[in-house]
């Protein structure tokens, strides 16, 4: 972090791209796609694939309409394919008007939700290159299908979202007229429409509210419940409108009441304007209805609760704070309450401390994915010097005109939370106040997604420092070079002009200095700055490989499908996995492997370029490499999936009715006739045919190929020749083996199969089989029916890692010299000109608290990757005197108290934190609500992610609470 708090604050309110190098959850799909104003023109830089970054290429003005049908190079090949565009015009249309709505953002304006799967498919087919001489089949996506993102229980007439779902992994949002145009050419749906809408406290920036807010309202009448769905920023008069029309209520007649954990805590004015997210309204939280001159009923509850236990101290000048006390987790009205130091010892006062009145040892509830905000907010709890601050009288500090801030707003909200949190008789807090004025300050946080703990506490601290920065004119200050001048001159200069400009106790306590040395490889200009930081970066090792698990599919008597686990580089394409997988089954010279995505029991789509990128394939998809001849593909071949289905296994939702895997094979593009099909299904199944009454099965492969020993309970399978006497006995005699229906590929429903049916060699074509008590006789469907691999399946408990590494090498691989990146080319003062320079950073002046950010989540265009080495770092005398440049006499020995921790892996995980209690210099496990006693021996894991780092032998830690 090169730049002060304010600087790198009002680049983030200018919109300027920030380096994110901790966010593996960077956008909340709650509330995605933050545009301020000033990036309209940037549409793309929020998470959001757009159009015209997937491509790379600049795009004229699209037609709204496609005047003829223009087939491409392997359209043209094609039969059976009637589009009424070709491949580059609808990328061409796409990318217009995709364009034209980023140039038109207006509140209001409609987007719509699209399944990223078929999203994906759609966009690798648009986008897809042919290398030169090689001819790569194109398979176009079939009709949008958004059902599996779509809550299976919900009205069909008003599908609702499964709940967290994440941009650009589970889903994309498109706007109105880009939806309008795939409907048009793929059909499909259902629609899925949600708006833009404002946010933001200083600069409003735009987003889509994907998830509205849901209240459960409990009627008092009779207790019946029913769901109100309206935008977190319709006000609370609106909230009355709608739930009085639903109920049947006279507005004047109706009281609602924030109905919080099913206790009353704030009567709703119907009057207002606030916001419904400015009422501190969660998402499915409870609302009651209470109506004038009904009968009470049960669900009255008392608003009472338990009361803090507030340890009073003599009175201050100021009458603002001097009557100060909280009940029920709410302020009486007063700014302040007035507290004792819980690191200073009392004199022997009993009120303090006891068994079952610990202070400091509050949980925090989860609010709904919440868990990294908790987790950032103990780690601060238990910092002795912020606690010190913010229980006393920080009221003068308060900087109410500052543009970067919220009016000290966000500072008092942290404080009111300390504040609960050190309260006796406190068991947990729910950090709802605070989390609404959290989001406000960084949009971003207001939704229900999971984000990450480190950018979260960066956006806290520069927040918290603007509330409370003292300077309330800045000065104009020129940076100056260095010049030659002795490091000591430039660097006390530097930071006294820092400080003139951003002075509070996040500066005092949180920040610290280090030298950067650019070096020019032309003319040899040395530029040597020294700036500020909060937190240290610190890389770690990271392995150029990926692990992945594919099932192979073999189909023959001994084993019909076997995950294997196989190394491919982590940036590499298809023909790599191929290669690899090929080693490991032992794929024969004159075979070859179909790749394909299996989805609810469906081929989602074919992976079958052999450039594609692996980053395209996600830790959670689930891949099936079909085992091929290599004579049963090339000309004149089409690919055949077989689908099974059984009546009996059809429940809630669209896609339960199909079981087991999906099954291909690749025939002739000729005339079909029923029996023909019957065959190739009856040569397919016949692995699984039982000869006798038995149960016998075919036996589903262990990882990387090793069989079980089946000796002896193999007899119930019949030979594929066998199998094929049989089907050709049954075919003379003119009854067909099975129920097949035939699907077509922009439609759900089933129809008959017709005499001379013809495969599609432009897509796969899709056959159905209905399994009947008469199938399940004859074959044994276990052994179809089981559950596929998933890609990379992380575990959400720490395993012990292979790899070991030391905090000390992490932070050296920080202080080496590097070549800067093409796209950081610095700009030489000596040539005039931008050049790659050799770039190098050294720490100069370390903070009263260090915090060290462990760099565990990687990025690339495609693939998110979390690094789950274990860091060996010190938690008592942390000697940093020698990495430390600037001599001043200051102690460099730390001592670790709080560490926040990530357990899982890029999809999904859970945050905790570690912290020491200082009075009993005893460690704590917070995990959301729970709070334990944990040995101090068992803080060192793979899953810390965040560690906290406070100087020992030094006085300034408590200065704040020794001033006057």
């Amino acid at each position: 972090m090169a730049l002060g708090i304010g600087r790198c604050l009002l680049e983030k309110r200018k919109g300027h791209k920030r380096d994110r190098e901790s966010d593996h959850k960077s956008s909340s799909p709650y509330l995605c796609r933050f545009l301020s104003n000033a990036r309209k023109k940037c549409f793309s830089g929020f998470g959001f694939p757009s159009i015209s970054r997937i491509f790379s290429y600049s795009s004229s003005s699209s037609d709204s309409t496609c005047d003829s049908i223009k087939m491409t190079s392997s359209d043209s090949e094609s039969m059976g394919c009637d589009f009424p565009c070709t491949l580059e015009e609808e990328r061409r249309i796409v990318t217009g008007l995709m364009s034209e709505a980023e140039d038109q953002l207006k509140e209001g304006n409609l987007y719509f939700v699209i399944s990223n799967r078929w999203y994906t498919s759609w966009k690798r087919c648009v986008s897809q290159e042919i290398s030169s001489g090689e001819a790569s089949e194109v398979t176009r996506p079939g009709p949008i299908d958004n059902h599996d993102i779509i809550d299976s229980e919900s009205d069909a007439s008003d599908p609702q979202l499964l709940k967290n779902l994440e941009e650009a992994v589970d889903y994309v949002l498109v706007p109105e007229q880009v939806w309008k145009k795939l409907v048009e050419w793929y059909k499909g749906g259902p629609p899925i429409e949600r708006k833009l809408i404002s946010q933001g406290f200083h600069s409003k920036s735009y987003s889509v509210e994907v998830y509205p807010l849901c209240l459960k309202l409990t009627d008092s009448r009779d207790g019946s419940s029913s769901i109100i769905r309206l935008s977190k920023q319709a006000s609370v008069g609106q909230l009355f409108e709608t739930v009085c029309a639903t109920r049947g209520v006279s507005k004047e007649k109706a009281r609602i009441w924030d109905y919080f954990q099913k206790s009353k805590s704030v009567l709703l004015d119907p009057l207002s304007e606030k916001t419904l997210e400015e009422s501190c309204l969660q998402i499915d939280q409870d609302i009651l209805l209470e109506v004038d001159g009904s009968a009470s009923s049960q669900h009255d509850m008392s608003s009472a609760g338990n009361e803090l236990a507030l340890v009073p101290v003599e009175p201050t000048a100021n009458t603002m704070l001097s009557q100060g006390t909280v009940s029920n987790g709410h302020s009486n009205g007063s700014m302040f309450s007035l507290w004792k130091n819980p690191f200073k010892d009392d004199g022997g006062s009993s009120s303090g401390f006891g068994k079952r009145d610990k202070r400091g040892l509050a949980g925090l509830q989860n609010l709904g994915n919440t868990c990294f905000m908790n987790s950032t907010l103990q780690c601060l709890a238990h910092t002795p010097p912020i606690v010190d601050y913010f229980l006393k009288d920080y009221s003068g500090d308060i900087n109410e005109d500052n543009p970067l801030g919220m009016r000290g707003e966000l500072a008092v909200e942290f404080g009111e939370l300390l504040r609960k949190l050190w309260s006796s008789g406190q068991n947990t807090v729910a950090p709802r106040s605070f989390k609404t004025k959290l989001g406000r300050f960084a949009p971003q946080f207001s939704g229900y997604n999971q984000h990450d703990s480190q950018e979260m506490l960066s956006f806290l601290l520069d927040g918290l420092h603007e509330d409370l920065n003292k300077v309330k004119q800045k000065p104009y200050i020129e940076s100056k070079d260095s010049d030659g001048r002795p490091d000591d001159e430039v660097a006390e200069e530097m930071w006294k002009y820092h400080k003139a400009r951003n002075d509070s106790v996040i500066v005092d306590v949180c920040q610290g200095q280090y030298k950067s040395t650019l070096v020019c490889p032309d003319c040899g200009k040395i530029s040597i700055t020294f700036d500020p930081f909060m937190y240290l970066t610190l890389p770690l090792p990271t392995s150029r490989t990926r692990s992945m698990t594919v099932a192979v599919f073999y189909g023959d008597s001994n084993r019909l499908l076997t995950p294997y686990t196989v190394t491919v580089p982590r940036d590499g394409s298809l023909r790599d996995l191929s290669s690899a997988l090929g080693a490991a089954c032992g794929l024969k010279d004159d075979e070859s492997l179909l790749f394909a995505d299996v989805f609810s029991h469906k081929v989602f789509k074919y992976l079958d370029n052999p450039l594609e990128s692996l980053n395209e394939i996600k830790d959670n998809d689930r891949i099936v490499a079909y085992r091929f001849n290599q004579m049963h593909r090339g000309p004149g071949k089409a690919k055949l999936e077989i689908l099974h289905w059984e009546p009996k296994k059809f429940g809630i939702g669209r896609d339960t009715k199909y079981f087991g895997i999906p099954l291909v094979t690749y025939v002739n593009t000729e005339p079909l006739s029923k029996s023909d099909i019957d065959a190739i299904i009856s040569g397919l199944l016949s692995p699984l045919h039982r000869t006798h009454s038995s149960s016998s099965t075919v036996h589903v492969g262990e990882e990387n190929g090793d069989i079980p020993d089946v000796a002896g309970e193999t007899s119930g399978i019949s030979s594929p020749k066998d199998t094929e006497i049989e089907e050709d006995n049954a075919a003379g005699d003119g009854e067909l083996s099975f129920n097949v229906f035939f699907t077509e590929t922009y439609s759900s429903s089933l129809k008959p199969l017709e005499p001379g049916f013809v495969a599609n060699p432009c897509s796969a074509t899709k056959v159905v089989v209905k399994w009947s008590e008469k199938e399940h006789e004859k074959y044994d469907s276990s052994s179809l029916d089981v559950d596929l691999p998933e890609i990379y399946k992380s575990s959400l408990f720490v395993k012990k890692p292979k790899k070991e590494v030391s905090l000390f090498s992490c932070l050296e691989a920080f202080i080496a010299e590097e070549p800067l990146g093409p796209e950081d080319m610095w700009y030489c003062p000596g040539c005039k000109e931008h050049r790659q320079a050799k770039k190098k950073l050294d720490l100069w002046k370390l903070p009263e608290i260090l915090v060290v950010h462990l760099k565990r989540f990687t990025y690339n265009r495609f693939l998110k990757n979390k690094i789950d080495t274990l860091v060996n770092f010190p938690i008592h005398d942390l000697d940093l005197s020698k990495y430390v440049m600037n001599k001043d006499g200051q102690s460099c020995l730390y001592e670790l108290y709080a560490v926040s921790n990530h357990y899982g892996g890029m999809g999904g995980g859970h945050y905790t934190a570690y912290a020491k209690l200082m009075d009993e210099n005893k460690w704590y496990d917070f995990d959301d609500s729970r709070v334990s006693a944990v040995d101090e021996s068992e803080i060192k894991t793979s899953a810390a992610y965040v560690l906290f780092y406070r100087r020992v032998k030094s006085e300034s830690a408590s200065s704040y609470m020794d001033e006057d």
